[in-house]
């Protein structure tokens, strides 16, 4: 199934104005905004989160699979995709990031 398809299955975010990953020393290592081009990015980020308590491995994983034909490209194309990016990284490291939701 195609990204945009994937996108239609999960949970809303619109009482969401971003959400933070946290690193294991208590940082934030990056925000995901509730706006254009970070949007759907949110939703996959805040749905593996409510299912897996956390962005570990197995999040990342099932992160991939919903980013679907953008996961290839970003292969093809490190940097373009920087939170298909760190879904990468955190499957090859095996450090992850619990999740910090900030409403809207």
């Amino acid at each position: 199934m195609a990204f945009a398809d994937n996108l239609k299955q999960l949970p809303p975010v619109a009482h969401l104005a971003a959400l933070q990953l946290i690193d294991a020393a208590g940082n934030v290592a990056a925000t995901i905004e509730n706006k254009p081009g970070q949007a759907g990015s949110l939703a996959v980020y805040a749905a593996l989160a409510d299912k897996h308590g956390s962005i570990n491995a197995a999040a990342a994983q099932e992160g991939l699979d919903i980013y679907a034909e953008h996961t290839a490209d970003s292969h093809a194309n490190p940097g373009k995709h920087p939170n298909i990016d760190r879904l990468i990284k955190i499957i090859e490291t095996a450090q992850g990031f619990t999740v910090k939701l900030i409403p809207a």
